[in-house]
């Protein structure tokens, strides 16, 4: 069984590979603020996907600064990203379906009167 730092990191690679299939120019600091860990966590990410083959660095030839790279996701690299997209929504199911289940448990802590102000009040958002 994986443990929450395993769970932890994986998810932070999933959500840097997904963001950058989807922009590869984001540079560092805008994957850690979308990441939400910090721009050194996202280097230190970035370079270890580097080594395994799962991303390529190239100029983005776009940018006036021409320091700026493109992170692009290799075909080892979308493989990876496909994993771990499954694995996610394994993961994430099941929290779902925890926290769906203490959420009934506890409306029927609450009795029936409480359970229709409830409805009442998410039916005002």
């Amino acid at each position: 069984m994986s443990s929450e730092r395993d769970k932890l990191r994986e998810d932070v690679q999933f959500r840097i590979l997904r963001l950058l299939q989807e922009n590869p120019e984001l540079s560092q600091r805008e994957l850690a603020r979308a990441v939400g860990v910090s721009t050194g966590g996202v280097h230190y990410v970035l370079t270890a996907l580097v080594e395994k083959g799962l991303l390529k660095l190239g100029n983005f030839t776009a940018a006036a600064d021409k320091r700026r790279y493109a992170y692009v996701l290799t075909p080892k690299g979308l493989a990876e990203k496909a994993r771990l997209t499954q694995r996610f929504l394994i993961r994430k199911m099941q929290e779902y379906d925890a926290l769906r289940a203490e959420i009934d448990a506890v409306r029927a802590d609450l009795g029936d009167d409480n359970t229709v102000m409830l409805q009442a009040d998410q039916d005002r958002r």
